[in-house]
């Protein structure tokens, strides 16, 4: 790193503002989500201006490069996982570039990029069963790729300085709702549904405690899949359309809810490699042919909502429920979630003014902006279980 770089971050970090691009790649593996802003101050006092946001769809081809080795159990090529790391980069990187171009706005003027990378493989401890092992995590896309073809530093890798603090490396939306959404007279609980579902329990400041995130169970993973191995034209259950043609079936979701892994308490994290295929498959071997694929899809879809709601109902509080993620425009999975928490309509964050296709990507962007300019410990006190820590590694253009 040049003495002339470290003064460039130095400048960035007194800077009154900061122009961010956050992004995001999820489990679901459907594309690119990119978010331009500008950050003011940093801590409990961030202020944050969404400028651009745009989701650029990965190719069939990219998406099933990617399966070969994503969550995978068995073995997987080594020269695979080397090659994606530099491939997944150098297309994310062209995507940005493509961004920047289509909203007429030059490189030189955005300040830091703030990549999440791909998750391939989720292991935290208890998943991986293996006594002497730590929590783990990979995600590929590295970050020195992007900030020399974009021109733009870039801020990488955010999960795994979690897990050397002591934690599993996700979820981490607690830290950037806290900054960005949290409320002095509401209690608040975000859910973003994607692969998989999470939230951010946000109470508000008069209640005296402190907000933690956690992984639900499955978003839409085990959904998607089906859809995609049943009915290869469809890469989704839009709307839950098929699903809602479909019957649950009680003795199916009783057996899906009784996965020990939702039973356990919070904070926890899960993913794709624990709610897989295969785990669907050992449910579904005692119905034979009697389900159709409609009837999966129904009882997986009221799965979804049952979970979550469930995870709301364990918390101190109950909060008002906002909604993001891809999930959260499935109209059958809201209504599913509606009826269970009792509430004629739920919010997305969009009634908080955070574009909820846009809140993972806006909440690594909010990261990127902590590590550089802000404090981990002006948030003592309100987080609970989540180390106090600035997360990324930092790349340089040049």
């Amino acid at each position: 790193m040049s003495l002339s770089s470290v003064r460039r971050l130095a400048a960035l970090a007194e800077a009154p503002q900061r122009r961010i691009i956050g992004l995001m790649s999820g489990t679901s593996l459907d594309g690119l989500d990119i978010a331009l802003g500008t950050f003011q101050e940093a801590g409990l006092d961030t202020k944050f201006e969404l400028e651009q946001f745009t989701t650029i769809p990965y190719t069939q081809d990219f998406r099933e490069t990617i399966n070969t080795i994503f969550a995978a159990a068995g073995a997987v090529s080594l020269k695979d996982v080397t090659l994606l790391n530099a491939v997944i980069a150098r297309t994310h990187a062209q995507m940005i570039n493509d961004a920047l171009a289509d909203w007429t706005i030059q490189p030189s003027s955005v300040d830091l990029i703030a990549s999440h990378g791909q998750t391939v493989y989720h292991a935290p401890a208890w998943m991986h069963g293996r006594a002497d092992m730590p929590n783990a995590t990979l995600q590929l896309g590295d970050g020195d790729h992007i900030a020399h073809l974009t021109g733009i530093a870039t801020l990488s890798d955010f999960r795994q300085k979690h897990i050397a603090a002591g934690a599993e490396g996700a979820p981490l939306a607690a830290y950037g709702d806290v900054l960005l959404l949290s409320d002095d007279h509401e209690d608040r609980l975000l859910v973003n549904i994607g692969g998989i579902a999470n939230f951010t329990f946000l109470p508000a400041a008069p209640r005296q405690l402190a907000a933690f995130s956690a992984d639900i169970g499955p978003g839409n993973t085990l959904m998607d899949g089906y859809v995609q191995h049943h009915f290869p034209e469809l890469s989704y259950d839009q709307d839950g359309k098929l699903a809602r043609s479909g019957q649950v079936n009680e003795d199916l979701l009783k057996a899906l809810l009784g996965d020990p892994y939702l039973a356990a308490p919070f904070p926890k994290t899960t993913g794709p490699e624990h709610f897989s295929a295969g785990w669907l498959q050992r449910q579904l071997t005692a119905y034979g042919d009697a389900l159709s694929h409609q009837d999966v899809l129904a009882t997986l879809n009221q799965f979804t909502a049952q979970a979550i709601a469930n995870a709301a109902r364990s918390l101190p509080h109950q909060p008002k429920v906002y909604l993001s993620g891809g999930g959260a425009m499935n109209n059958l999975l809201r209504e599913n979630l509606s009826t269970e928490l009792g509430q004629d309509t739920l919010p997305t964050t969009d009634a908080l003014g955070m574009n909820p296709d846009a809140k993972e990507a806006i909440l690594f962007a909010a990261l990127a902006n902590e590590c550089v300019a802000g404090d981990p410990q002006t948030l003592q006190g309100r987080l609970k279980d989540a180390p106090l820590v600035s997360m990324g590694k930092i790349s340089l253009p040049d």
